[in-house]
Order: C-alpha cells, then structure tokens, then sequence
C-alpha cells in the first residue's frame, strides 16, 4: 500500500513510520516538508507520491497556546484537514485522521466512558479546532476514518511522562504535585501505531475512539511511570483549581473503544502495561534525554 504520512515528525507520525515502513511504501512528511493548510502543497505531494492513503498526524497539540494563537491553531486543526480530505476525494485515497478527547467536555461521572457516538462540546479553542476538523472531513470525504485517542506519551516529542521524568531528575529532593481530578488513559503511540496498522487492513470508516484500557489520574500515572522507570521522587496530589491553565482541560477524558471491540480490531491494551513496557524498552534513552535537559 502506498501511504502519505503527515506530521510525520511528531511522536505519533515517527512510531506509525516505524511500525508501517517495513510492510508498506511510504512518503513520511513532517511539518516542515509538507503544510497541510495549502492545498497547493497537498496537491504537490500527491502528484508526486499517489497515494492510496493518508495518514494525518499533523495537528496544532499545543492546548495552551491555541487559546492565543487561535488562527494558526485553525488552520492546522480545521482547515488543513479539510484540505486533505478535498483532495482524497478527488484523487479517491483514504484519510486516516487522529483527533482527540478534547472534543468532548468531561462531564460524564467517573468512571463512565465517552462513546464515538456521545454528544461532543469542546471546552477549548484546541478541542473546537479539532471538533472542526472532524466535521469538515465528514463533509468533504466518505472514506475516512477518525480516531479519536487521549493522553499521548513517546519518545518523538515532549509529552506529560517525559516532562515528569526531567521534574524528578533535576531536582531529587524537589516534592511534585501533579493534578489528581483529571482522569484519561495514557495511551503509547506505539500501540496506537499498531492499532493503525490494524485498521489499514480493515474497511471500517466513520469515528472510532482507540486509546489504552483503563484509566487513572495523572498523579496516578506519574507514580506508576516513575516505579516503573525505578527513579524515586516524592508525588503529591494537587486539584485542577490548584494548577491552573489557560485552557480549560476535560476532567473525564476515558473514552471506550466501542468500534474497534464490536469488529473485533481492539489492539490496545491496559495503560500499566504498555507504560512498563516503555520504561523498560527506552529507560536508558530516557534516563539520558532527561539528564541532558537538566543540564541545559
């Protein structure tokens, strides 16, 4: 299969060309090679590289900035995704788009999921931005498929466990709060590169949401990162009201993998697992990016 990999510079974008390399044709463009808010570019890449699908990692994740810089984070999350998807339909490829729990508003009682098909209402100008982008891929193209995931972590960019890791490295003695009333699944790009993989095997279309099984709190997550990674700080709890943010974040990000169970294409696993699986895998990698960070 020959695939256009977008945002392929992200963590998400560098595990799907590790994982998809070996078995398809790929053109893995980062932010850089390819804008996806001009349709002139689009159409550059796909004269060149026709094709069949498109995977979309390229997205504007920076959730507190966009509160600001409102137009770029449009054009990122809303209008370059219609671009491709104008542009799938006329050459007839498939868009595969990765979206976010942000465009639901975490009222659910925990431990209730979000569903793909809950009622959504973003809360910020990223979850709007990409609620967006949603509904201009569902106008413009029938065959996409819309994956909705949470709590992203790899080793492609900087991410919540990595950024907890430098915290606690660079400051042993340092006691880290870390907010306990937010609950989501920390989900490894490298599963849900699997999961990609799967689904590109598949015919489904339509909205499925794929994140890891289960879920914690952030504070819940760190300490189980940093067990896992054996490195030893002291993790309090704090509130959201403690720590706030420009952005208003989804106190219930859970989603279920509703689609993915029902077909039989579910590749995701409990949260813990692959959390320990990363540690283990890349702790000396990690060990030495956040020691390098702290001594910059």
């Amino acid at each position: 299969m020959n695939i256009l990999i977008t945002g392929a510079g992200g963590q998400l974008g560098q595990d799907c060309c590790k994982r998809l390399s070996a078995i398809h044709r790929l053109t893995a463009c980062s932010s850089t090679d390819l804008d996806i808010t001009e349709p002139s570019q689009i159409q550059d890449a796909f004269t060149t590289n026709k094709p069949e699908v498109v995977i979309n990692c390229a997205a504007y994740t920076a959730v507190d900035r966009c509160e600001e810089d409102r137009e770029r984070c449009r054009q990122v999350n809303n209008i370059g995704p219609a671009n491709l998807a104008r542009q799938c339909a006329k050459t007839g490829c498939r868009l595969i788009h990765i979206s976010t729990d942000y465009v639901f508003d975490g009222n659910k009682h925990i431990p209730e999921p979000y569903r793909e098909d809950d009622p959504t209402a973003p809360l910020s100008v990223y979850g709007t931005s990409k609620l967006a982008g949603e509904l201009a891929i569902r106008e413009e193209l029938e065959n996409h498929l819309i994956i909705r995931t949470a709590w992203l972590y790899g080793l492609g960019s900087a991410n919540f466990l990595k950024t907890i890791l430098r915290l606690a490295i660079g400051n042993p003695g340092r006691t880290l709060k870390v907010v306990n009333d937010q609950f989501g699944s920390l989900t490894w790009t490298g599963r849900l590169a699997e999961q990609i993989a799967c689904l590109l095997e598949s015919e489904l279309t339509g909205i499925v949401h794929a994140t890891a099984e289960g879920f914690s709190s952030w504070h819940e997550g760190a300490i189980h990162f940093l067990r896992a990674m054996d490195v030893h700080t002291d993790i309090i709890p704090c509130s959201t009201a403690e720590y706030p943010t420009p952005a208003h974040r989804p106190a219930n990000s859970i989603l279920e993998n509703a689609r993915l169970k029902l077909e039989g294409l579910n590749k995701m696993v409990p949260w813990q697992q692959d959390v320990e699986t990363f540690a283990r895998v890349n702790r000396e990698e990690l060990l030495r990016e956040a020691q390098a960070q702290c001594t910059t």
